[in-house]
């Protein structure tokens, strides 16, 4: 049981990580092609965003393979749904 526990909250762990990934990822798109200096915004994101997310994954996933591989599940259950917002948000409308 606390075995479940645990992998539960890895999968958590990578789900989240994915979204502030992902989410970031987006975010910056959006904000850095409108920007005068877009290199700024794209570097400075990708070095931000790969070192939360390998820091989150060294830190709370451990050196397990089974939390691991339950945090990465996440992280790219993460990415899906990220895409799937994000496509669904610039079909309504909603996003400029």
């Amino acid at each position: 049981m606390n075995e479940i526990l645990i992998l539960t909250f890895a999968l958590v762990a990578g789900v989240l990580l994915g979204i502030l990934f992902f989410g970031g990822l987006w975010w910056t798109i959006r904000l850095g092609l409108s920007s005068a200096q877009p290199s700024l915004w794209f570097f400075g994101s990708m070095v931000l965003r790969t070192c939360i997310v390998l820091s989150g994954f060294y830190y709370v996933l451990g050196d397990n393979w089974m939390r691991l591989l339950a945090g990465l599940l996440g992280f790219v259950i993460a990415r899906l749904s990220v895409t799937r917002f994000t496509r669904l948000t610039q079909e309504s409308g909603h996003a400029p």
